[in-house]
């Protein structure tokens, strides 16, 4: 049985997360085309080499690594915010439709 208090506490994790669950996402987002100027600039120290091979170079590089590393993390809080969000919405939901079958078992 979801009660109201239940209610509230998802209510108020709604709201209050609103704005770091925002700049998740915006970190998240970022950070993916950060990537593409990490890469670019490790390729740009490939002097000489065909495409491929700097692109190799590029992405095997310990700046690559720690930005990949950077992304994974921000996609990885961008997700657990979604996740609790969702969970927090469908205990809403939930309990209209308790609140619904209770009130129809009423009358």
């Amino acid at each position: 049985m979801i009660t109201d208090a239940m209610v509230e506490q998802a209510l108020d994790y709604l709201r209050d997360s609103a704005k770091p669950a925002a700049i998740a996402r915006a970190q998240s987002k970022t950070l993916e085309k950060w990537l593409g100027v990490v890469e670019a600039e490790q390729k740009a120290k490939a002097v000489g080499r065909s495409n491929a091979a700097a692109q190799d170079e590029a992405r095997s590089s310990p700046e690559f690594k720690q930005a990949i590393e950077a992304w994974q993390e921000a996609v990885r809080r961008d997700a657990e915010f979604t996740m609790l969000r969702e969970a927090a919405s469908s205990r809403i939901e939930a309990w209209r439709t308790q609140s619904s079958n209770l009130r129809a078992m009423g009358s």
